[in-house]
């Protein structure tokens, strides 16, 4: 009876610390508060910011901000729009280029985004890079890094708060939450569960078709990192991400809805 009642507890509990993700309407477990997970993003970045080297490649650099700026601007018509503009209080939009040949892009709460020079032979041009910074952008309004941050406290920390465990533990607070975000992994784009992958795939095109961005070029975008993969991504049911298959059918099923959003500028 006593063992019960303690899981009804705890069930009761992890209820009530969850919260809703936009237009999915997943329920998702929450455990940090956006101001402490902002507080150690906007500090992680910065320290990434200073420690890489920025892009002088002066045409390139101006892309990345214009395609953030862009979804930046989707994204916050988009919350309006539903009443959601509290879910971005605290946002502190940065976009960044990294000289790096690394695979990669990342976007932490608060809309902190990098994106490695190394991607962009992959995303060929503007709308290509709008596929991949809506997705990572889109991981952050769905808040994922705080998805991902709380289910880690809770099995690995004993279940106490991010700002403790800077306060106790500050390195290994910030080495989380690069982890977390994948900073520093290869082919980064594939460090979120399946669920939340899928999650970022619908919500990037529904961003990138608002910004104006053809949200038809996800699917080549996708085959191109299947083929820069080189084949090596392990079989779906061992993996963390969707096969590239069951991505670009999960893709072309929600084009419909995203391309309502979409008007070519």
């Amino acid at each position: 009876m006593y063992k019960k009642i303690i899981a009804f507890a705890v069930a009761v509990v992890t209820f009530a610390a969850c919260t809703t993700v936009p237009i999915t309407g997943r329920r998702q477990l929450s455990l940090v508060s956006d101001a402490a997970m902002q507080q150690q993003s906007y500090a992680a970045y910065d320290q990434v910011i200073s420690e890489s080297k920025l892009s002088r490649d002066a045409q390139a650099t101006a892309m990345v901000k214009r395609v953030g700026q862009r979804i930046q601007r989707a994204v916050e018509q988009y919350m309006a729009a539903n009443g959601l503009q509290s879910e971005l209080e605290g946002f502190a939009w940065e976009f960044n280029l990294i000289e790096d040949d690394q695979v990669n892009a990342w976007a932490m709460a608060g809309g902190k985004t990098a994106v490695y020079t190394g991607l962009l032979p992959v995303a060929q041009n503007e709308t290509g890079l709008a596929v991949v910074m809506g997705h990572e952008i889109a991981h952050a309004i769905a808040k994922h890094g705080n998805e991902r941050m709380s289910q880690a406290l809770a099995q690995q920390f004993g279940g106490q708060t991010l700002s403790a465990l800077a306060g106790n533990q500050p390195g290994t607070a910030q080495n989380l939450v690069m982890a977390v975000y994948g900073v520093g992994s290869q082919l980064g784009l594939l460090k979120y569960g399946r669920t939340q992958e899928s999650e970022a795939d619908r919500l990037g095109l529904i961003f990138m078709a608002m910004a104006g961005y053809n949200p038809e070029e996800a699917v080549p975008f996708w085959q191109r990192m299947e083929a820069k993969s080189g084949g090596q991504a392990p079989p779906e049911f061992l993996s963390t991400h969707p096969s590239a298959g069951t991505r670009q059918a999960a893709l072309r099923q929600h084009m419909p809805e995203a391309l309502k959003y979409y008007k070519a500028r």
